[in-house]
């Protein structure tokens, strides 16, 4: 689960340390792979050979348990990192039709790479990284990527709507690291993680869900709806008819 910060992403240091720390520092993140995986067999798992894009794919680790439901389905992967991607095809070394291409979300929106339409695209952990314009520019290019029936759905973190609830929501995701560390015996403190959410490239770039959702809504996007939320962590969507 990775995004497309060229500066940060693209240093392997970097890269390894966050692939390390994220299961004690994402929230209930092997449980949102269970729920895509629910999600993405109730509205699409009678189908085989859906196209799935998967944005921002860090070391594919969202279109593994995709493809361990479905193996008939074929897989785009995209990331900024060239070593994130490297990471993926290791971890997919063994599935057929998937494809890499090194792209950030500027350029993918800037410059002419030729995409199919697809049946279901995922993000996961990346598009918070963009500006609210820049959102809601790539929320209007996949929708004109999905075919009718398609869903689009994106495992992010969000801005807290009030600084009380922002509040709550970090001591929330504090108690969750270092419950995690505990049991694996590290140290307990979490002030790295919540120093690098707050700091201010990152989090000026950061919006609301209430907003994200309303985006979607105004392109076209039906079923617009928050699938799962645990303070800033959310996993949210909506479908193309």
């Amino acid at each position: 689960m990775a995004g497309f910060d060229k500066t940060r992403w693209a240093e392997e240091d970097f890269a390894r340390k966050y692939l390390e720390g994220a299961d004690i520092n994402v929230v209930d993140r092997w449980r949102l792979l269970k729920i895509l995986q629910s999600f993405y067999n109730h509205f699409h798992g009678e189908r085989k050979q859906n196209r799935v894009l998967d944005l921002g794919c860090g070391d594919g680790i969202i279109a593994h348990a995709l493809l361990k439901i479905d193996s008939s389905l074929s897989a785009t992967l995209i990331d900024g990192s060239e070593d994130m991607l490297h990471k993926a095809k290791k971890r997919l070394a063994g599935f057929k039709n998937v494809q890499y291409i090194r792209a950030s979300f500027q350029e993918l929106l800037s410059t002419d790479i030729k995409l199919p339409e697809f049946e279901f695209i995922v993000s996961s952990l990346a598009i918070h990284h963009l500006t609210r314009g820049e959102k809601k520019s790539l929320f209007k290019y996949l929708y004109a990527h999905l075919t009718p029936g398609g869903h689009f759905v994106n495992i992010d973190i969000i801005l807290s709507p009030t600084e009380a609830l922002e509040s709550w929501y970090m001591k929330l995701w504090v108690e969750w690291i270092i419950e995690k560390r505990s049991a694996l015996h590290l140290e307990l403190s979490s002030e790295d993680v919540t120093r690098d959410y707050k700091e201010k490239e990152h989090y000026s770039k950061l919006d609301t869900l209430a907003r994200q959702l309303n985006a979607l809504e105004e392109i076209g996007f039906q079923d617009v709806d928050c699938y799962y939320k645990h303070g800033i962590f959310t996993m949210y969507g909506g479908s193309r008819k």
